[in-house]
């Protein structure tokens, strides 16, 4: 989410005269765009903050926009309290608070005539809105593209609907017209995010749904490949489930969170199904897609979760193979039910020693998972170079490596494996011999 909207964001800033800079320093307007789903997010948004707070007494002229999750829907007071030097605070997908900013300070360019300075400011980024920033225009193959702000189902854990706000899906319209102008730049794949991307329409009353969205996005000309996340299990239809496996640019790839493996943990987090229903939902996935990437995410060490719970989540995981698991050890977040009624009672080691368990295990499990695809030809879309080879992923989201000569930016390339790794595969492309050097990456 952060990406996309810091994307619409340095897109309408080039419209109003602005270019890049690497380095803070240099810039006359820096914009931090934040993550507090974390604690550790939190931390280095606030350090970025005392680092610019002493570049800002150097050079006062300079702009300083916080951007995020850190603002959310109602913390600006607050924040701007607590950091005094910086000049605009923006909610998460909201740029209109810094583009007012710049208006009324007069802190853009454009050689156009207007009747209005504001006039000039909205007419110079309406065109913009959805392109890509200059220096990837051509270059970057993905794209995130935001289907559904915000969230209205409250874990016991997340500070999402707190900071985010409601859950609201964006029209067709607009995130068709975003797809077609990025696919125009050379984007060939594009990812729609939502919290819970399934509930996509639910807001709407014309029987828009995810599966009608994806069907439409697949239909845009020059575009490769299409993925989705994050689902939920109790929003995972069968209706979505035909539509991915029996479409061919939507990619065979599951993002679907199980968050502990114990019911009772799943009960204290409020996430509103067993472990039995997650199994039934896998089963329903696999029927028909039976190789079917699954990704999922879980929190080691929430509230109350003892060695024995630890331990089911650990052999779900054997049980299930995931593809890959986004894992994270608990941390309070504010505002959250969690923080106000559950005491975080597991110990800092504790977590981590769980968390290095189940990742030990999981990096076992891939090992062996990747090691079948050893000798056979993947299809791979080339997203970058990257110390000299080629890096691109499948349709399942393997990372792949491989060497050649052309410039092969944004193709599909059969790639013949040779070397796996948990989370890697090398190769080199099924119509080229590999070179002699190549080595593992």
């Amino acid at each position: 989410m952060n990406d996309a909207d810091s994307r619409h964001l340095s897109s309408q800033l080039e419209a109003l005269g602005y270019t890049h800079r690497t380095s803070a320093d240099e810039a006359d307007l820096v914009v931090l765009n934040t993550c507090v789903v974390r604690q550790q997010a939190e931390d280095k948004a606030i350090n970025h903050l005392h680092r610019l707070r002493v570049t800002k007494t150097e050079r006062p002229e300079m702009t300083i926009a916080l951007m995020g999750c850190m603002v959310g829907m109602k913390e600006a007071p607050t924040l701007k309290k607590r950091f005094p030097f910086v000049d605009v605070f923006m909610p998460p997908s909201d740029t209109e608070p810094l583009l007012d900013y710049l208006s009324d300070h007069g802190l853009f360019d454009t050689d156009r005539s207007f009747d209005t300075r504001e006039k000039a400011l909205r007419d110079a980024i309406q065109d913009e809105e959805f392109a890509l920033p200059s220096g990837l225009r051509g270059q970057s193959v993905t794209a995130n593209v935001p289907v559904v702000l915000g969230c209205s189902h409250a874990c016991t854990f997340c500070i999402i609907p707190y900071r985010r706000g409601a859950e609201r899906s964006k029209p067709p319209a607009d995130i068709l017209r975003e797809i077609e102008t990025l696919v125009g730049q050379g984007v060939k794949e594009v990812m729609l995010l939502g919290q819970i991307v399934d509930r996509y329409g639910t807001d709407f009353d014309d029987g828009t749904d995810l599966a009608g969205l994806l069907q439409r996005v697949a239909a845009v000309p020059e575009l490769a490949r299409v993925r989705f996340l994050t689902s939920h299990p109790n929003w995972m239809t069968d209706r979505l489930l035909d539509v991915v496996a029996n479409t061919e640019k939507l990619c065979p790839h599951i993002e679907i969170p199980i968050q502990a493996g114990n019911d009772d943990v799943l009960e204290r987090m409020r996430r509103g199904y067993t472990v039995d229903q997650y199994r039934r939902v896998m089963d329903r996935i696999r029927a028909r897609m039976p190789d079917a990437a699954i990704n999922t995410d879980i929190i080691v060490g929430f509230c109350g979760e003892t060695q024995e719970q630890f331990m089911d989540t650990y052999r779900l995981a054997e049980e299930m193979q995931w593809d890959k698991i986004h894992l994270a050890k608990y941390s309070v977040r504010p505002k959250t039910i969690a923080a106000r009624s559950m005491p975080d009672d597991v110990d800092p080691d504790e977590k981590e020693r769980r968390r290095k368990m189940l990742d030990d295990r999981q990096t076992e499990i891939l090992e062996a998972k990747n090691a079948v695809l050893q000798g056979q030809v993947v299809e791979v879309l080339v997203e970058n170079n990257h110390k000299g080879k080629w890096r691109g992923r499948t349709p399942h989201n393997r990372l792949v490596f491989f060497e050649d000569e052309r410039d092969l930016t944004g193709q599909l390339v059969p790639v013949h494996i040779e070397r796996t790794a948990a989370y890697t595969l090398n190769g080199h492309a099924a119509d080229r011999r590999p070179h002699a050097h190549a080595g593992a990456v």
